[in-house]
C-alpha cells in the first residue's frame, strides 16, 4: 500500500481520538453520583470521616454514627479516628475538627465503668491501661493501691471552669520507647473528658496535643514525647493551673534496668460550688421634707 493512501485514514483516526477524549473530558464528562463511600479515593474518605465526627458532635447520636462508619469497611473504626485525629491536628486543622474526631473515637472505644453519686470509692475504668500506668484514674502508686473517695454529694459539672491540677508523679518506666508525659483529663464528676486540649510549654517554644486520640488507652488521657535536658510545664488549655519542673532525668525502674523517667500528671475540673442566696439589704426609705 502506498503511503498516500492510508495518510488519510490515519489522520481521520487521530481527529476522531481527539474528538472523542475532548467530548468525554470537556463537552460531557462522567459524573458519579450517589456512589458508595467505600469506593472513594483515600482523601475523599477521611473527609467522610471528619463529616460523620462532626454530626456526632452536634447530635451525639451514636448509633446513627455507627451506621454511617459501617459504609466504610475498616478493622478498628476508633483507632482509624484516632490516628486521623492525629494527622489532622499536626496539619493545623480546626480544633473543633480535631475535637469531634477524638470524641467519637473515644466514644467507640471501651468506656469507664459510671461512677456513684455518693461518697464511694472512685472506681477503676473498665479498660486495662499499659504496663506501669495505675488501674484506678485516681490511685497513689503504692505496692496496694489506694483511692480517693468522691465528695459527699454529687458534684456539677463547670462548663469553662479551669482545670486544677490533681498530682504529677515521676515513673521509671523502662519499657517505653522515650519518655512521656503522660497526662490524664477528668471532669467534676470524676469521668475521663476526651477532646481536651494540653499544652505543653518550654524555654524553646510550645506544642499541644488533645486526649482521647489514642483508643487502646482511656478517653481522658494524652501524651507527649520529651527530649533529655528540656525542662516542660503542661496544663490544660484556656487557664487552670500548670505541672512545672517535668524533667526526663536517668533512673532504674524496680528491675534494676536503666531508663529516663516520664511524668504522669492529672487534672481535675472543680466542681461547681453553690452558696446560700444573700438577701439583698432594703434600699434605705427617702426622707420626706
Amino acid at each position: 500500500m502506498r503511503r498516500a493512501s492510508w495518510l488519510p485514514l490515519l489522520l481521520g483516526f487521530l481527529l476522531g481520538a481527539a474528538g472523542g477524549v475532548y467530548y468525554a473530558w470537556v463537552v460531557d464528562p462522567v459524573e458519579y453520583v450517589d456512589t458508595a463511600p467505600a469506593s472513594l479515593r483515600e482523601d475523599f474518605r477521611e473527609d467522610y470521616l471528619a463529616l460523620i465526627a462532626s454530626a456526632y458532635a452536634g447530635t451525639g447520636d451514636l448509633q446513627r454514627a455507627r451506621a454511617r462508619l459501617a459504609l466504610i469497611p475498616e478493622a478498628n473504626p476508633a483507632e482509624k479516628l484516632g490516628a486521623l485525629a492525629q494527622q489532622r491536628l499536626a496539619r493545623g486543622r480546626p480544633q473543633a475538627e480535631v475535637q469531634a474526631l477524638a470524641a467519637l473515637a473515644a466514644a467507640l472505644g471501651e468506656r469507664p465503668t459510671p461512677l456513684a453519686s455518693t461518697a464511694t470509692p472512685l472506681v477503676g475504668a473498665s479498660s486495662t491501661p499499659p504496663a506501669g500506668r495505675p488501674a484506678s484514674p485516681f490511685p497513689t502508686r503504692t505496692a496496694t493501691p489506694t483511692r480517693t473517695p468522691l465528695p459527699t454529694r454529687a458534684p456539677t459539672a463547670t462548663p469553662g471552669a479551669p482545670f486544677a491540677l490533681l498530682s504529677k508523679e515521676a515513673l521509671c518506666e523502662a519499657d517505653l520507647r522515650e519518655p512521656l508525659i503522660q497526662v490524664e483529663v477528668f471532669d467534676a464528676a470524676g469521668q475521663p473528658v476526651p477532646g481536651v486540649e494540653v499544652l505543653v510549654l518550654w524555654d524553646a517554644g510550645q506544642d499541644h496535643f488533645f486526649t482521647g486520640l489514642k483508643s487502646d488507652v482511656r478517653p481522658g488521657y494524652g501524651d507527649f514525647a520529651m527530649a533529655e535536658g528540656v525542662v516542660y510545664a503542661v496544663q490544660v488549655a484556656h487557664g487552670g493551673e500548670q505541672a512545672t519542673g517535668l524533667q526526663a532525668t536517668p533512673c532504674e525502674d524496680e528491675e534494676g534496668r536503666s531508663a529516663l523517667n516520664s511524668w504522669y500528671v492529672r487534672f481535675l475540673q472543680p466542681a461547681l460550688e453553690t452558696s446560700p442566696t444573700t438577701p439583698t439589704p432594703e434600699a434605705p426609705a427617702t426622707p420626706k421634707p
